[in-house]
């Protein structure tokens, strides 16, 4: 809930408590809401239709959205409004189920079911009495359920020894839970003096040691009360001591001396009075309604921390119930008073109710439920409760996944704790820790991927695995199943191979570096793992393991070094302001190749044939110079010549490439392959991103391009049972080449065709140009096919027949194809 719904609840409370400030326990029972009481005003029937408008409006919006706290109080204050019970009783325990009801709204439904009750259904009335304290410690809610239960409840009325009994135990747990409340406490002790006052007048006046032992205890609750630092204690002192001369003992009742009283009495009387004073300008700020919310909030934090000072665990724990009354949903209020529990308790119910209370106020706080487990665990709950409270607090939205971490990490902290102890009486299988590690990597994973929170979480199963579920196939399917989905974590692949050098399995170790040394890792982490192999092998393998790792790691070491090199000299690229500003500047230039081909169709006369408003020309088929005298490949070259150089990054011109390679072969043997002096400046062999598995692809540089030109020379050869395929590597090139050559022997057959080493252009407005230099062909342009011979001109269309024109007859088409 939001800070306005803290608001909301603050001043309800207030409001209510202010009502109640001068009830006590045989106050009589308030009347019960009725659509047709007496007092119901003309005016109240005439906002009835505006009422029940209001309640629909109320209705459709806590269908739409069951979370809206303020909606919940509208519309139970408007249903207590037009008495309508039923819906009443609904909307509270449809709220109560969602929200931590504050103090004012179960004193207002018990209340309201109070007025109601009889003696078939005064269990229920207690039950709701029962579930309000356990929220919350409120004066006035306690106040009202000993009055309920001394005029309703049969058990108790006409002060019966079990009713006697019951009502004793009731007020001896509201004592600490109520009776210490500064301003309020005086009720509670009020209220159990005048209940022990009513059984004194039931006792027969002949049952001399009976009364006396009932006065006696009416004594003690007068010598209790005084040594409590509460407000009017003044007052209680004259009660005390006009109580006494009734009993014959005069105490001089009109002053505040206490030579007549006991010596231990007066003593603590004097403490608590004490005690008061230090406290008073405490509880004047705490009851300061000029305040804003969150400065009231820091003084019940300054009143709580005061009171820790003082040393009193009752005491410091009646301030937190006061201020967690207050602001129920005030999540740090929470953690802090249930840390103190752990620290000052340790054990009991006390500890696993607030736990519970908390939770309920404020169930998106991951650590609450976290601490809720460890409570139980300490009380030695059994598995079925704890079980219950870890599947509850799953259900919960919490605002980071590290708060399910620490909840499954918790959970799977205590089954392994408990199935270790000795003192445990049911027996756990492995196996709950198993699945709750499962269900953690499942959840998890999606969200965490790649954290080292969650590499913990999986390091932690694979040992569990490994001591308490004596399974090594399952702690290796942990890491397997980890690294499938974050091989790029080199703390991972350490980890596992930590894991098996540890357990003494070399090979295996080994085997795992083998699997990420290729592989790609953060900073250094591709080179930490080539360094971390030859250390594994220097201080646990053997000569023929160092050697391959030697073999191995090397020509990746290399090539991790000569790719920092590339990176560490590739010049900045250019900003996008001057990348534009070249394109627009290459616009702008004309086309050379484009200028010496209009030269050459003018100088030759070629003809243009205008069809359908489009112009076709029919370029020159041979390679004539311009009127310059140079070619258009000449104007080329200098228009290239004449370009700004581009920074140069990365080239292949030297460069080979290789397929079809078998995946066995390793750098040095394609080394072999090129010769002793075949120039191989570096080889870099492609893998699988995800495998880390060799594709059959590989790149190999030459130092010059004899060597390049010798290696392309082997293309087609066995290597390693397969034919391998060299080519000179152009990856930049972005076209494709389309070559057509007509070099024909005199006997017919086609000779095959070489590569045109230029691509084929075209000029601007779809025209295409066809070089030939004898028999060779090369056509450029858009439309990259051969032309047939036949072809009519673009847009031409068949003439139509003209409308003079008459249709002949089938006949006379007949004497025509006769005639011919």
């Amino acid at each position: 809930m939001d800070d306005d719904t803290e608001l909301v609840v603050s001043s309800s409370d207030q409001k209510m408590d202010d009502d109640a400030s001068t009830e006590n326990p045989a106050a009589p029972r308030p009347d019960p809401p009725s659509s047709d009481d007496s007092g119901e005003s003309d005016s109240d029937s005439e906002d009835e239709a505006e009422s029940n408008q209001q309640i629909q409006t109320l209705e459709s919006e806590l269908s739409a959205n069951p979370y809206n706290y303020d909606a919940y109080v509208q519309y139970i204050k408007l249903l207590r409004k037009t008495a309508n019970l039923e819906k009443l009783r609904q909307a509270r325990e449809a709220m109560s189920a969602i929200f931590p009801l504050s103090p004012s709204l179960w004193l207002e439904w018990a209340r309201d079911e109070a007025s109601l009750a009889s003696s078939e259904n005064v269990p229920e009335v207690v039950m709701l009495y029962e579930r309000g304290l356990s929220d919350y410690q409120s004066v006035s809610l306690w106040c009202d359920y000993l009055s309920f239960l001394l005029e309703f409840d049969p058990s108790v009325r006409g002060y019966p020894s079990e009713g006697i009994s019951k009502m004793r135990s009731l007020f001896e747990r509201a004592i600490p839970a109520a009776g210490f409340h500064v301003t309020e406490g005086n009720r509670i002790w009020e209220g159990y003096r005048e209940f022990e006052q009513g059984v004194l007048a039931t006792i027969d006046e002949a049952d001399l040691e009976e009364r006396n032992n009932q006065i006696q205890r009416i004594r003690s609750i007068f010598h209790r009360h005084l040594s409590v630092p509460l407000e009017n204690l003044s007052s209680t002192l004259i009660a005390y001591k006009a109580w006494e001369l009734e009993q014959g003992i005069d105490l001089d009742i009109g002053s505040d001396d206490l030579s007549k009283v006991s010596h231990q009495v007066a003593a603590a009387n004097k403490k608590a009075q004490q005690m008061y004073s230090e406290r008073a300008h405490l509880e004047e700020h705490i009851s300061n309604k000029d305040l804003s919310d969150t400065e009231k909030f820091q003084e019940f934090m300054n009143y709580i921390k005061f009171e820790k000072t003082s040393g009193d665990p009752t005491r410091v724990q009646a301030i937190y119930e006061r201020a967690v009354a207050e602001y129920p949903v005030s999540s740090d209020l929470w953690i802090d008073y249930t840390m103190y529990l752990d620290k000052t308790l340790k054990v009991g119910k006390a500890i696993t109710h607030a736990y519970s209370r908390a939770t309920r106020s404020c169930p998106w706080i991951g650590d609450l439920w976290a601490r809720y487990l460890l409570a139980l665990e300490r009380g030695s709950a059994s598995e079925k409760e704890i079980y219950a409270i870890f599947e509850k607090s799953l259900q919960c939205t919490f605002s980071s996944f590290e708060e399910y971490l620490d909840l499954y990490l918790t959970r799977v902290d205590g089954l392994r704790r408990r199935m270790l102890s000795t003192r445990m009486v049911e027996a756990l299988d492995y196996s709950l820790i198993k699945e709750t590690f499962q269900q953690a990597s499942d959840y998890l994973t999606p969200h965490m991927q790649n954290t080292d929170s969650l590499l913990h979480l999986h390091a932690y199963w694979a040992n569990l695995e490994l001591n308490i579920g004596k399974d090594l196939a399952g702690a290796r399917g942990v890491w397997d199943s980890f690294l499938k989905k974050s091989g790029g974590m080199l703390a991972a692949w350490h980890a596992y191979i930590d894991m098996e050098v540890h357990l003494g399995h070399i090979k295996e170790a080994r085997s795992i570096f083998r699997r990420c040394y290729t592989r790609k890792f953060d900073g250094t982490g591709s080179e930490d793992i080539c360094k971390g192999w030859l250390r594994f092998e220097r201080e646990h393998g053997d000569l023929e393991g160092f050697d391959l790792a030697v073999q191995k790691v090397m020509p990746r070491l290399e090539e991790l070094q000569l790719i920092r090199l590339q990176q560490e000299s590739t010049p900045v690229k250019p900003s996008a302001g001057l990348k534009e500003h070249n394109s627009q500047k290459r616009k702008a230039e004309p086309n050379v190749e484009e200028e010496s081909l209009a030269k050459r169709q003018k100088r030759k006369g070629q003809k243009e044939m205008d069809v359908g408003g489009q112009s076709a020309t029919v370029p020159n088929t041979k390679n004539v110079k311009a009127e310059n005298g140079k070619t258009a490949d000449s104007n080329k070259e200098e228009t290239e010549d004449a370009k700004p150089l581009k920074p140069k990054i990365y080239t292949d011109e030297c460069t080979a490439f290789i397929s079809n390679l078998s995946v066995k072969a390793q750098e040095e043997d394609i080394r072999k392959f090129f010769g002793d002096d075949g120039g191989v400046d570096s080889i870099r062999i492609l893998h699988h991103k995800d495998t880390g598995k060799p594709r059959g692809l590989a790149y190999a540089d030459f130092v010059d391009d004899e060597h390049l030109a010798a290696a392309i020379a082997k293309n087609r050869k066995i290597f390693f049972g397969k034919k391998i395929s060299i080519a000179r590597s152009n990856p930049k090139k972005g076209k494709k080449e389309f070559t057509r050559r007509g070099n024909v022997d005199g006997s017919g057959n086609s000779k095959e065709p070489s590569l045109i080493s230029e691509k084929a252009k075209a000029p601007l407005g779809g025209e295409m140009e066809d070089v030939r230099q004898g028999n060779e062909v090369e056509v450029r342009g858009k439309n990259t096919f051969t032309v047939p011979r036949q072809v009519k001109p673009l847009g031409y269309t068949t003439p139509k027949p003209s409308a003079d024109e008459t249709p002949k007859s089938n006949d006379e088409f007949r004497n025509m194809f006769l005639k011919k």
